[in-house]
């Protein structure tokens, strides 16, 4: 879909110069993806509010093990 809009350019040329990214349409296609992923991220965490959760971390991380975690024998 072909749209004209007015960009700032002094924030697109700092846009694409962090990116890498060569044309003003890459650049707004990069930005909306990332719009796009990080309200989804966002909507995913707000979703998960107040579901609570019971455990003790302390005992978590001492009962880590690499090779348990990873299938690996005797820590190889």
């Amino acid at each position: 879909m072909r749209t004209n809009i007015e960009l700032d350019d002094t924030l697109i040329a700092e846009a694409m110069e962090i990116s890498g990214l060569s044309t003003k349409k890459a650049m707004v296609q990069c930005a909306l993806q990332e719009y796009v992923r990080i309200r989804r991220q966002r909507d995913a965490i707000d979703a998960l509010s107040g579901m609570g959760w019971e455990g003790d971390l302390d005992e978590m991380r001492n009962d880590w093990s690499p090779s348990v975690d990873w299938g690996l024998e005797d820590g190889k």
